[in-house]
């Protein structure tokens, strides 16, 4: 019975995918433009994947987000895995100087579901303004440093919910408040998150689906009397995502876990990317992972590891990831995780 269910639950994801595809590709029989939508949204923040775990994974988290309070940053679905409370905590050192950090806390009250709580910030730093200087005696203009610095930030805060629909499937959102600061001008938003967690019952395979940063248009300036012109409408950055994730390699009794995640992205700025990640566990205690990037312009490989230990009625998970950027140097993820059963 639970193939057959199984069957059913992938043939079906196969015609939706099909459908979807043809629809995209079919334009009444002309063939559409090569137009890849770069450079349409605002709020880059929000794409940064915040959980060290998942980074490592190729930033894989729709299918393997799971068990703790990081999960707001993934799919909100998983947080019906949180057995008691659980306490995430997240560092990002990006390039250019810029700082990411994160933290979120979930609370399960049983069969009523999970609430959480989270907040993310990113600091860009002091940045040093340029403006555009006529050049005396020629039509034209040159950058030119003013010896003052300005600076730029973002915020996003928000209350997460997730819920059993059946002992297999679950749901979950996102409910943000999200800021941008840029010197002295700024915008607010509101952010909705939704994903769907499916056990299928058959070894440990999840399927599941998060659409993110669903919200508004807004804008960041008014009327500017400079150039005469209406301010532009900024996008959120919506991203919709399908994902796979399954251990491979498990047998009762062995302390060796290889898991395998893959999933595939729609975000309305830019092409599809594909993510896929790698994890072996040895005694639930360490674990060491990779990924792969698919479709993005400068990564590619991802790393990272992992130590879990247990005390008592608490365990607690100190993770890392490596994620090269290319020509934008190295970035450095650190990620703690406290839970209490």
């Amino acid at each position: 019975m639970q193939i057959n269910n199984l069957k059913r639950i992938v043939c079906l994801t196969v015609i939706i995918g099909v459908a979807t595809l043809s629809t995209g590709l079919a334009q009444s029989g002309i063939e559409p433009n090569d137009i890849e939508r770069v450079g349409l949204s605002g709020w880059q923040f929000l794409k940064i994947t915040a959980n060290a775990k998942h980074s490592a994974l190729g930033g894989t988290f729709v299918a393997n987000s799971q068990g703790d309070a990081g999960a707001v940053f993934g799919n909100p679905s998983a947080l019906v895995d949180v057995d008691n409370s659980s306490i995430s905590l997240g560092q990002v050192n990006w390039f250019a100087d810029i700082s990411y950090q994160t933290a979120s806390i979930a609370k399960s009250f049983g069969s009523r579901g999970v609430v959480a709580l989270s907040v993310a910030t990113l600091s860009m730093g002091d940045i040093i303004e340029t403006i555009n200087s006529e050049i005396v005696g020629k039509s034209r203009t040159e950058a030119v440093q003013t010896g003052n610095t300005f600076t730029g930030g973002n915020l996003a805060a928000g209350l997460s919910y997730a819920q059993h629909v059946t002992d297999n499937l679950s749901i979950g959102g996102n409910l943000r408040y999200v800021k941008e600061t840029v010197a002295d001008l700024s915008m607010s938003n509101v952010s909705v998150d939704f994903g769907t967690t499916y056990n299928t019952g058959w070894h440990s395979l999840r399927l599941a689906m998060v659409a993110r940063n669903l919200g508004a248009d807004q804008t960041l300036a008014g009327w500017s009397e400079d150039i005469q012109a209406e301010p532009v409408e900024i996008r959120m950055p919506i991203d919709f995502r399908i994902g796979v994730s399954m251990n491979v390699l498990e047998s009762k009794g062995s302390p060796h876990v290889l898991g395998i995640a893959i999933e595939g992205s729609h975000p309305n700025d830019g092409p599809e990317k594909i993510n896929a990640g790698l994890e072996y566990t040895f005694a639930k205690r360490a674990a060491l992972r990779a990924g792969y990037r698919y479709g993005y312009d400068e990564e590619s490989l991802t790393f990272g590891a992992g130590v879990n230990m247990t005390m008592g009625n608490y365990a607690t998970a100190f993770n890392y990831a490596l994620v090269p950027f290319g020509r934008l140097g190295l970035v450095h993820m650190f990620t703690i995780g406290l839970g209490i059963d």
